[in-house]
């Protein structure tokens, strides 16, 4: 005999005693509460006890992501720039985007560029990089309360250090500049010294010195990524940027606190960190001076305009005081965003908002555009009225969301509540059911 009936949760109609045809299985009702009561991380069961099928990360955007691209080469990198900018343009990132953010990282403490099952365990073959995991604990630094997460990939980076003192985009690869400065960045976050943070008595500072062209050659002052096969050094735009930022000590958030560097003349490499900075921000200032953009092969003329390196261009040049230099590059990419924005997504508006922030410019009117309104229109909703401090902290406002005495947040105290709510329910269901069954 099949029994059927129905009951009404919350406004809806959840139909029970539904016969099930081959592979057409139905969810069952406590499968369907959860989703009422928006425990979406809870599996979902069939009636015949196998949990439902989902959808293919190939097939769907994960829920908490910014942005509708593929995130297989860029999803821990744009998630964590996207909550940098959002924070300091004084929005709160939504719950949902920073707990993606958290669940990518595998035990070990590294982060992959993505990966498509979170809930896997991470192995030998997965391809974990020093470049996302340190522009992650640059954003959970930043955000505050993630202390846990900080310190295992901040452990997990010192060991995979190179000998030459530097980071690789994947932990066995060579050094290159944009990995090795967003670690210095990652560093920095933390308080810790990167100077003090050697390998065979080289710190991520020396490799630096090792990738910035001599005085004496073409391109003076400029980064490359890494050295070509046969050991040349060819300068790369948002290697110089990066290896400029790097230099100085600094990560992705900076502001334009002093006045400083004039970049006049090329200075000696045994000037150390201080000199390889000085000589970038001479290379980066000559760049620009013509046009107001890069290019990779960062001249002021001609090539293809390189946007984003040009922003970080920007930050690059604030963090280094250099503020007179920034005003070309700025209003280049105030003019000619537009389409590359756009185009690139999120990404792109968080480094266009890192380069306002750098420079006290308002990214809600960022030559016309509200750069905050762009940004948070590619991913979940944002709460505003959010407000974090240089050191990370937020101010007050946010009482709401700070743990009390016994360690556990409010959002902690929200699940459980919810978990009881669904609890309860499913046992009232039960009962119902039960009871409807024996008088059948």
């Amino acid at each position: 005999m099949r029994h059927e009936s129905s009951i009404k949760v919350l406004g809806t109609e959840v139909r029970r005693g539904t016969a099930v045809r081959g592979p057409a299985r139905t969810v069952t009702a406590t499968a369907a509460l959860t989703v009422l009561l928006g425990l979406g991380s809870v599996p979902v069961a069939l009636a015949d006890g196998s949990p439902a099928p989902s959808a293919s990360p190939s097939q769907a955007i994960p829920t908490g992501l910014y942005g509708s691209d593929d995130p297989a080469e860029d999803g821990v990198r744009r998630q964590s720039l996207t909550l940098l900018a959002l924070s300091t343009a004084g929005e709160k990132p939504p719950a949902e985007a920073v707990r993606w953010l958290v669940d990518q990282q595998c035990d070990n403490g590294a982060w992959a560029a993505y990966r498509a099952d979170p809930y896997a365990k991470c192995d030998a073959t997965t391809p974990v990089d020093p470049g996302s995991t340190a522009v992650a604990v640059q954003a959970l630094a930043w955000l505050g309360r993630h202390d846990t997460e900080i310190e295992r990939a901040v452990d997990w980076l010192k060991d995979v250090q190179h000998e030459d003192g530097g980071w690789g985009d994947d932990a066995g690869g060579a050094s290159d500049a944009g990995s090795t400065s967003a670690v210095i960045g990652a560093l920095a976050a933390v308080g810790a010294d990167p100077a003090d943070q050697k390998r065979h008595g080289n710190s991520p500072y020396d490799l630096l010195g090792t990738l910035s062209v001599p005085c004496q050659e073409k391109g003076a002052g400029a980064f490359a990524q890494r050295p070509d096969k046969k050991g040349g050094l060819v300068p790369d735009a948002e290697a110089t940027a990066a290896g400029v930022l790097g230099s100085l000590g600094k990560g992705y958030v900076v502001g334009a606190w002093m006045a400083g560097d004039k970049a006049d003349g090329c200075r000696s490499d045994s000037g150390g960190r201080e000199a390889v900075a000085h000589n970038g921000v001479r290379r980066l200032t000559e760049a620009t001076a013509e046009n107001g953009c890069l290019t990779s092969a960062l001249s002021g003329s001609g090539g293809r305009p390189d946007h984003g390196a040009t922003a970080d261009a920007v930050v690059a040049l604030a963090a280094a005081g250099a503020t007179d230099a920034t005003s070309k590059p700025l209003a280049w990419l105030k003019k000619n965003h537009g389409s590359w924005a756009a185009e690139a997504g999120p990404a792109a508006y968080a480094r266009l908002i890192l380069a306002a922030h750098a420079t006290w410019t308002d990214p809600h009117d960022f030559g016309g555009t509200d750069l905050v309104e762009q940004l948070a229109a590619t991913g979940p909703a944002t709460d505003v009225d959010y407000f974090p401090t240089p050191d990370g902290n937020t101010s007050a406002g946010e009482e709401g969301q700070a743990e009390d005495d016994s360690g556990f947040g409010w959002s902690g105290k929200w699940l459980l509540a919810r978990l009881g709510v669904f609890a309860a329910i499913s046992l009232f269901v039960f009962f119902v059911w039960d009871r409807k069954r024996d008088r059948s």
